[in-house]
């Protein structure tokens, strides 16, 4: 095999889909999983594999130095309520916590990154053997979206690109050019069922990328928990930026929306800041 490459695992299939990817390519998979977060079967495609709690940067770093880990990638989900009620840091977890001034999302994968480059563990991009699962450009279901309906997209465009900036969300569900509802803390889900419930079957989702993404951690992602939870407020549109997010299970996501009658599309935006549907 080549290297080892290591994996700070949340929850979800990414990590899983990574694991295989990189054994594929003849890599070792060490694994740093989330109690409480990650998929146990996480453990059968590891070489290496350990269990940490939220806040446990200390172990992470020497469980990687103990494997000579030398890059590694962030992937999967955290509940992020969780840093309210828990979260056990080690010592080098709280400490590096205690230096964080805005604890928004980006702010606290970066500082994390920093003390793990420190110690000589370089964090890669999360797609490094997973291109494919960028979401793609155009309609990919049956269904075409309206004038009005691009109106909400450009619209809720611009107010996705403003949260974004200020490291809130990255998704937000408007209808007749209102905002509904702004994707927080709560994540997307959460937001979709709160906005569309005020929509009335007339809401449009938008999820894009923030200004100066980093490839590193916490790209947009889009999969059938998406739909369905669409589909429960019976919602119309979901816009995406294309090549700045990641699509799950994109045939059933597409077999998903069909059914529900609710369009899937993805978008490019321009240099000049127009949209590219």
């Amino acid at each position: 095999m080549n290297e080892k490459i290591g994996i700070i695992a949340g929850g979800g299939q990414f990590p899983l889909l990574f694991a295989r990817a990189a054994r594929e390519e003849g890599h070792q998979v060490v694994i740093a999983a989330h109690k409480g977060e990650s998929r146990p079967d996480l453990e059968e495609v590891a070489d290496r594999f350990c269990w940490i709690k939220l806040g446990q940067l200390g172990k992470i770093i020497k469980f990687f130095r103990n494997e000579d880990v030398r890059r590694t990638v962030f992937l999967g989900t955290i509940t992020k309520t969780r840093i309210f009620y828990d979260i056990l840091p080690d010592l080098r977890g709280l400490s590096l916590w205690n230096k964080i001034d805005v604890r928004q999302d980006d702010a606290i994968l970066r500082a994390i990154a920093g003390e793990l480059e420190k110690e000589g563990i370089k964090v890669v991009e999360s797609t490094l053997y997973l291109k494919e699962l960028l979401f793609p450009k155009g309609i990919l279901t049956r269904k075409s979206p309206s004038a009005s309906q691009i109106d909400d997209i450009r619209f809720g465009w611009r107010i996705a690109r403003r949260i974004g900036e200020m490291d809130i969300g990255q998704c937000v569900v408007v209808r007749d050019r209102t905002v509904l509802a702004i994707e927080a803390i709560e994540g997307t889900d959460a937001a979709i069922k709160r906005g569309g419930a005020l929509g009335r079957e007339k809401a449009v989702v938008v999820k894009v990328k923030k200004p100066g993404q980093d490839f590193r951690f916490d790209l947009p992602a889009i999969g059938t928990d998406t739909i369905d939870s669409m589909a429960s407020v019976k919602a119309k549109v979901l816009a995406v930026e294309t090549g700045h997010a990641l699509l799950f299970d994109g045939k059933e996501v597409k077999r998903r929306a069909d059914k529900a009658g609710i369009v899937v599309v993805g978008i490019q935006e321009l240099p000049d800041g127009d949209l590219e549907f």
